[in-house]
């Protein structure tokens, strides 16, 4: 209720009914509560953040483990808990986990960029030279009853766009 205080009879009632009573001073609090109460509702969106790249400069058949690609970070870095995709020829031809992550004979959990690893990609054995291995992890990212992330990134790209002609 806004600046109402519920009759015994109500309270009563709304006790039987298992119904909770709310009391406001200020609007906005009762608007502002529903808001995030409606919020809460809304299942996150999902995004895919690039967390670095190697490149595949070698690959070696190891028994009972698979193909391991011997690769070099070129950018960011790679995590042993991320996802990753495998792209040859610009093209993603799986995505998947990592199975193992070593630098030089040791378990790593990261390689940063500047440095060499051996990669081992979980049930995927075809990996050849010349492959990019791009390491991503998924970010849950909380909606609002507001602007979609859709409409955020659009605005987003116009705004940048705009800034782009202006420099021009």
């Amino acid at each position: 209720g806004f600046n109402v205080r519920p009759t015994p009879k109500a309270k009563d009632l709304a006790d039987q009914e298992k119904v909770e009573i709310r009391k406001y001073n200020i609007i906005y609090k009762c608007v502002e509560e529903i808001q995030q109460a409606m919020e809460g509702m809304l299942s996150p969106d999902t995004k895919e953040e690039t967390t670095g790249t190697a490149e595949v400069r070698n690959t070696f058949k190891v028994p009972k483990v698979g193909v391991i690609a011997g690769c070099y970070v070129t950018e960011g870095f790679i995590k042993r808990t991320c996802s990753v995709n495998l792209i040859r020829d610009g093209v993603v031809i799986f995505t998947g986990k990592i199975s193992s992550l070593k630098r030089f004979k040791d378990d790593a959990k990261e390689v940063k960029d500047g440095f060499e690893c051996g990669i081992g990609l979980e049930n995927w054995h075809d990996i050849q030279v010349g492959d990019q291995i791009e390491a991503f992890e998924i970010i849950e990212v909380k909606r609002t009853l507001g602007k979609t992330l859709v409409e955020e990134q659009e605005e987003a790209a116009k705004k940048a766009a705009s800034s782009e002609d202006a420099s021009e």
